[in-house]
């Protein structure tokens, strides 16, 4: 391709809706143009670039068994309300209706599509395991799409679905997945790691994530120095090491006065952190159920935690207008000394190791010592629902570290959830109608090529791993008017080309800076640069990821970019 030819705007300032960098550069190198929030066409370098990471997928999946389909991005409400999920994916679905009035959503995903295939095409085991997978435009309104590609309202998406007889089927192909992402993600040249996740809306009883690593990763990833553990701290366990058991003691209440936070309650009392209890109240935010939660002081609610032991969507604390409704005092509230009526109590796990624990007297001022979980109250559910620390013990002994991360892939054991809401049903050996079980498997495409720029850029611009750039080579000749240069930018450029490499020519009639800054910005891996020495068969060879530069000769050019290729 040649650059005078191309579709190709580049901007020298950076638009003001920008925020992170694969945002700012998408637009500055002319990949991306937004058309609305959230919501952008993708120009031709960005769609060059996009199609060889949907590539490497395609690649992959075929590789691991999997076969293509294309479903409808229109999809009728019946099967969401089949499903019970109309309801709750609730603001974050497109929906509209057809001129009959019929109620449609704009698919934010498949289990319900592709279920609905497979219950009216499968009948026996001998049809199973089957994994079908698309790539697809996918839809969700965010309530506030921001960092270009990373949050839309409209993007690319691979979603993969298997269907099985066995829990030992299903258990096989979530590893062949998790394989399949690793090949996937390592092509694409990326530093990724894979997380053990919480399944969210998608359900299921096993997920893991896939972080592309990044400094700007919305996520936090915890891992342990010592083995292979690591999740999204959503989900992260740890070891907790407790204070030595006492003998019991009677409780007392004693006067707090002013001391509400737990610190000042530790200094006050002169007790220590992992002798105090603090009491959360929360609310089921589709139910209204209230339950007061117990942690160990030093440790915060891990609300993802939290909404899965309690089986809710969404969990929210109680504003201090609904505390005193209540007659709670914010601060000085506690499972002991107190009628709790409908509110259930949910307790971490280290609350039941505390012996003599300190926790809040429920009256203003005041806290109650020496409380025991068991003798002087209980709680009606029980689970691990703190947020693991930096430096925390890992189960296996090390320590426990953080990362950032982009989750650019999720893999689902989502068993008989939707075949089960479904009717999706096979007859086994013995002739016995039973329940499909099904994983899930998807890869943010568009977020994964945004994600790549997080990961590899400077402040000259993108520099694109070589499998995933939408040019390779930037050959430019420094000055057009040098016929010697431009005929042996022609030559090389030519040969490359033979060689299937993808290849820009530079012939705008610009000045050299000029074009180095735009090969900078759009981040072709390497540059061939075509100047003085261009009438001793001379060329640079200009690596953009290390900035390094290597003078060769023009009949070994072709020869050093393969070599060159295989490098980065």
């Amino acid at each position: 391709m040649r650059f005078s030819k191309s579709y190709i705007k580049t901007l020298k300032e950076t638009p003001k809706e920008a925020e992170i960098a694969s945002h700012k550069l998408l637009l500055r190198a002319g990949m991306i143009k937004k058309l609305t929030s959230g919501v952008y066409t993708y120009l031709p370098l960005g769609l060059k670039a996009l199609k060889k990471v949907e590539n490497i997928v395609r690649r992959e999946m075929d590789r691991a068994g999997a076969q293509e389909i294309f479903m409808p991005v229109l999809q009728p409400a019946e099967l969401w309300k089949e499903s019970g999920r109309w309801e709750v994916m609730g603001p974050l679905m497109m929906k509209l209706q057809d001129r009959a009035k019929r109620d449609f959503v704009l698919g934010p995903t498949h289990e319900e599509v592709v279920t609905d295939v497979i219950r009216n095409d499968v009948a026996s085991y001998k049809q199973l395991p089957l994994n079908l997978y698309q790539i697809q435009t996918k839809f969700r309104d965010e309530i506030r799409p921001r960092f270009g590609l990373m949050r839309g309202r409209e993007f690319i998406m691979k979603d993969a679905y298997s269907f099985h007889a066995t829990r030992e089927s299903l258990d096989e192909e979530f590893d062949n997945m998790e394989a399949t992402y690793k090949r996937i993600f390592s092509s694409c040249g990326l530093k990724f790691r894979p997380v053990e996740a919480d399944s969210g809306a998608i359900g299921g009883s096993g997920s893991k994530e896939f972080h592309v690593l990044a400094d700007s990763g919305e996520d936090e990833i915890i891992y342990c120095e010592s083995c292979d553990y690591a999740a999204n701290v959503e989900t992260a366990v740890s070891k907790v090491f407790h204070a030595e058991k006492e003998e019991l003691k009677a409780v007392e209440l004693v006067d707090t006065p002013n001391v509400s936070k737990i610190e000042d309650v530790v200094e006050y009392l002169k007790v220590p952190v992992e002798r105090t209890v603090k009491a959360m109240m929360y609310r089921d935010m589709g139910t209204d159920q209230v339950y007061m939660v117990l942690i160990r002081g030093d440790y915060e609610v891990n609300e993802t935690k939290l909404k899965n032991a309690v089986d809710a969507i969404e969990v929210e604390l109680l504003t201090d207008e609904q505390l005193e409704k209540l007659g709670l005092v914010k601060g000085f509230i506690g499972p002991f000394g107190i009628d709790l009526g409908d509110i259930k109590v949910v307790a971490d796990d280290t609350v039941l190791e505390i012996t003599n624990h300190t926790a809040g007297g429920n009256k203003i001022d005041t806290h109650y010592i020496n409380v025991n979980y068991g003798r002087d109250y209980k709680a009606d559910i029980v689970a691990d629902i703190r947020k693991v620390r930096v430096g925390d013990n890992c189960i296996t002994g090390g320590k426990l570290h953080s990362a950032r991360g982009i989750e650019c892939g999720q893999i689902f054991k989502l068993g008989d959830k939707y075949s089960k809401a479904m009717n999706a049903t096979y007859l086994d050996e013995n002739g016995k109608t039973q329940y499909m079980l099904m994983g899930c498997y998807g890869i943010g495409v568009t977020r994964t090529m945004a994600a790549a720029i997080e990961q590899n850029n400077d402040e000259n611009g993108i520099i694109w791993p070589v499998s995933i750039a939408p040019y390779i080579v930037d050959v430019i000749p420094a000055n057009i008017k040098n016929e010697g240069q431009v005929s042996l930018a022609e030559k090389i450029y030519n040969e490359l080309q033979a060689e299937n490499v993808d290849v820009m020519l530079d012939d705008r009639d610009e000045k050299p800076g000029f074009k180095f800054k735009d090969a900078d910005l759009i981040g072709f891996p390497f540059k061939v640069v075509v100047g003085k020495r261009a009438d001793e068969g001379i060329v640079e060879v200009k690596i953009r990821k290390t900035g390094e530069t290597l003078e060769v000769s023009e009949s070994e050019v072709v020869a050093k970019i393969k070599e060159l290729m295989k490098l980065y």
